[in-house]
């Protein structure tokens, strides 16, 4: 990775209010729907967040566990795997906004953080 802020995915079950409230203070936030990927496998998303060189939101806490388990074991690389608790999308936004401003991208790689 080369950029210092984490651009961030969304996946498509994230709300996309978070995307433009992220997008409001000044961050890179896209979401599956932007970027034509909508009914992709949780697996395809983390492949298009990692080619992106975005970390990926999500609610799905077990699948991207898992997904973050296979990365590790293959000594594959991704940009982050964000879990957010199922919350009203400003909460969401505040909890992400205490990692974005404190994270670089080069530290979020291969990370998996909750919150």
């Amino acid at each position: 990775m080369s950029d210092i802020f984490i651009h961030v995915y969304l996946d498509e079950d994230v709300d996309v209010l978070v995307a433009s409230l992220l997008q409001s203070r000044g961050f890179n936030a896209t979401t599956a729907q932007q970027a034509r990927q909508l009914g992709k496998t949780d697996a395809e998303q983390l492949e298009y967040a990692t080619s992106q060189g975005a970390a990926i939101l999500t609610h799905n806490r077990t699948d991207f566990e898992d997904l973050a388990r296979e990365y590790f074991n293959t000594g594959e690389s991704h940009s982050g795997i964000i879990v957010a608790v199922r919350k009203p999308y400003t909460e969401i936004v505040r909890r992400l906004l205490t990692i974005l401003d404190s994270t670089t991208a080069n530290e979020m790689e291969n990370q998996i953080l909750y919150i």
